[in-house]
């Protein structure tokens, strides 16, 4: 079955207690659904009164090799001391199978939510994304992939050109504005780049706040630069960019080499993601979760404001990248 053809329907909730118990947990409350898109995730409270959360990975997905370098780069932070949402492990393991669904079980980690804004927070974010990414230099993922055009900009391309999502008297100024957009990129991209293991995803909602920051959700873990894991806690206008990015670096710095050098990726990096969002839209729309969640994505409107994206990311490339204030 390939991955466009995959249904959650046979997960049922009968499924998803028999593939716990299979493990030894007995969950006692009953699974409440929390959001995510990718895969299928509950949170509940066992038999032991332990608030727990579980996973079940889209099948086709991740191979078992990728879902376990995942789990061992979670297993190398905590290791380290940085707080981030790992598997636990039962009779020494952190990744079962049952009637062909992979999952994994959590500790059920509670948090606020991470105020971009508040100088304080953002501070000590930088801090541990320095720690992250020390340990993520200490050696590469094997099995994972590679941040890079094929993935993010070259198939995403193919796929949207195959759908029937952008409508007919759109199609021309899209794709050529993307085709355009495309180009730039592929001439700003540096394939010889310094790579390291990443967080992948690190957006603000990937960050609860407690006494300090808790990082989870490791899903899109991969290689790629360290910039990739900054830039997108960066918010506001030039003038508000510089001031989070000044205050990141001053931390980060305190634990591993910040890399300037890659400040002129953030919009690529940034463009990537645009053009690679729009395909994963596509993609999954077979899934009833996400008609549900973006429901806007089916209307010509989303698609009128892609054109003009793509010639603001355009416009946004040409500008000088971000630099750090001078360290006196």
């Amino acid at each position: 079955m390939s991955d466009a053809q995959f249904s959650y329907e046979h997960l049922t909730p009968d499924t998803l207690l028999n593939a716990l118990e299979s493990v030894g947990i007995r969950p006692e409350s009953g699974l409440l659904a929390l959001n995510s898109y990718e895969n299928r995730v509950y949170q509940f409270q066992d038999e032991e009164r332990r608030r727990l959360v579980t996973k079940f990975y889209r099948p086709q997905r991740w191979s078992r090799e990728q879902i376990l370098e995942e789990h061992a780069f979670a297993d190398d932070l905590e290791q380290a001391e940085i707080p981030v949402a790992a598997p636990m492990k039962i009779d020494g393991e952190t990744l079962f199978n049952f009637e062909g669904y992979q999952f994994a079980v959590f500790p059920s980690v509670g948090g606020r939510t991470f105020e971009v804004d508040n100088w304080d927070q953002l501070e000590m974010v930088g801090r541990f994304l320095g720690r992250i990414h020390k340990v993520g230099a200490s050696k590469p993922f094997v099995h994972r992939p590679t941040i890079g055009l094929d993935e993010y900009l070259f198939a995403p391309r193919k796929a949207l050109e195959n759908s029937s999502f952008i409508p007919i008297h759109l199609e021309n100024a899209f794709f050529a504005d993307l085709d355009r957009l495309i180009s730039v990129l592929k001439e700003r991209w540096n394939p010889n780049m310094n790579t390291l293991r990443l967080h992948g995803d690190c957006h603000p909602s990937n960050i609860l706040w407690r006494d300090g920051p808790m990082f989870v959700d490791l899903d899109d873990a991969r290689n790629g630069p360290a910039i990739q894991d900054i830039w997108m806690l960066l918010n506001g206008d030039r003038h508000d960019q510089l001031a989070q990015l000044d205050t990141i670096s001053e931390a980060y710095s305190e634990f591993h080499d910040f890399p300037a050098n890659e400040l002129q990726l953030i919009e690529p990096l940034r463009g990537l993601r645009m053009v690679h969002y729009m395909a994963w839209l596509a993609k999954r729309w077979e899934d009833p979760a996400f008609p549900r969640a973006f429901p806007w994505f089916a209307e010509a409107k989303y698609w009128e404001n892609q054109v003009l994206a793509f010639k603001e990311q355009l416009a946004a490339l040409e500008e000088p990248p971000l630099t750090l204030a001078p360290q006196w």
